[in-house]
């Protein structure tokens, strides 16, 4: 049944409509940065103003960005890179070699996920210190690491369950061992759901800041510690606080919106039979 002319049209307003809706924060914060502190706080807010990059040279000014930014690149991508790590074999042992307990496992992963953080912050914390992890990339990479990796063996599963168990069978009847079958048959087949777990790891690395302001000071920092700093006991600065959240979110927002389609594809793999 062909969709009537009149009904693709809403559909597609009511898109554009939820994205704009989605989008006008982003808008908003960006525009912010571009005002003096007097615009920004002014009431009703102002839309036509004269731009000024004042703030953005008071923020590169009081704190070294790239510093910042390297570090969020190193610690984003580590975590990542060492959740697949451990992510991968996990997922794949549960998809094909499942026990009566693998669901268990699989919601008492989940589970983990529900736990307030600050009610683990005093063990990590002293555990942490003891082990000289404080303000340190390592530290910050085995942190974001655990609280990611439930997330990941939980895509990764699903992603894994899609595949035909017939071709990794067939790879076995020709020899194939644990190891070939799982990077040389597997991983090529789900490699677009590889891919869109990867990019959520890394995009949810990037974004937590819970454990980076309580973990670092300076030599480790990320990102979301640079923006804390630009509150201060005399208050919040509107306009300096929205030109360093936009030097912050700008990479990740450019790096989703260059990978959109194989985000996409990954998180519907498997979806259409």
């Amino acid at each position: 049944m062909r969709e009537k002319p009149h009904t693709r049209a809403l559909t597609v307003i009511l898109g554009w409509a939820a994205a704009l809706i989605m989008f006008f924060p982003i808008l908003w914060m960006i525009l912010t940065g571009f005002k003096t502190e007097i615009d920004a706080v002014a009431t009703p807010p102002t839309f036509f103003f004269d731009p000024t990059l004042s703030s953005y040279e008071e923020v590169f000014r009081r704190a070294d960005y790239l510093k910042f930014a390297i570090n969020s690149v190193v610690v984003s991508i580590g975590a990542t890179a060492l959740g697949l790590l451990i992510g991968i074999p996990a997922a794949y042992a549960m998809a094909f070699f499942p026990t009566h307990r693998t669901k268990g496992t699989l919601l008492w992963m989940l589970s983990t996920k529900m736990l307030p953080p600050v009610g683990v912050l005093v063990p990590i914390y002293l555990l942490f210190r003891d082990l000289s992890l404080l303000d340190t990339r390592t530290g910050l990479i085995l942190i974001y690491t655990l609280i990611n990796l439930p997330i990941l063996v939980w895509m990764l599963y699903s992603f894994f369950k899609e595949v035909p168990s017939e071709i990794l069978e067939a790879g076995r009847m020709d020899g194939a061992t644990p190891r070939q079958e799982m990077w040389f048959l597997l991983m090529p087949l789900a490699l677009p759901g590889v891919a869109s777990t990867a990019l959520l790891s890394v995009i949810l690395s990037w974004n937590e800041a819970f454990w980076s302001l309580n973990l670092t000071t300076f030599d480790a920092a990320p990102l979301t510690t640079y923006i804390a700093s630009f509150s201060s006991p005399e208050g919040l600065f509107w306009a300096k606080l929205s030109a360093a959240s936009t030097l912050a979110v700008a990479p990740i927002l450019v790096c989703g919106w260059l990978s959109q389609r194989q985000l996409v594809r990954g998180l519907t793999f498997g979806a259409v039979k």
